[in-house]
């Protein structure tokens, strides 16, 4: 299952998977989407590792900017990964 995490500007969407246990290490997967005019641009990262996979049509400056902004959330999905996605039902307050 794949949570959203956030929508950038320009309609790029950024979501996450739950915990993954891939090679016996936890992994998240991360996949962006942007739409274009001939259809969409998507990729996938792997965290904490930030491997990069099944780039369809980013610019290798595109993906400087991708890395710097998971390295920025990398804690945050990470924490949303385990609790099963970023969302009002997964969060718990005692208040």
């Amino acid at each position: 299952m794949l949570y959203p995490f956030m929508t950038l500007n320009d309609n790029t969407e950024i979501v996450h998977s739950e915990i993954l246990n891939i090679d016996g290490k936890e992994s998240v997967k991360v996949c962006i989407e942007r739409p274009i005019f001939e259809g969409f641009q998507s990729i996938e990262c792997y965290l904490p590792q930030y491997e990069w996979k099944n780039n369809q049509r980013f610019t290798d400056k595109d993906i400087e900017q991708f890395q710097e902004l998971l390295e920025s959330a990398v804690d945050i999905i990470i924490q949303s990964a385990k609790i099963g996605g970023n969302n009002e039902e997964n969060i718990r307050s005692d208040f």
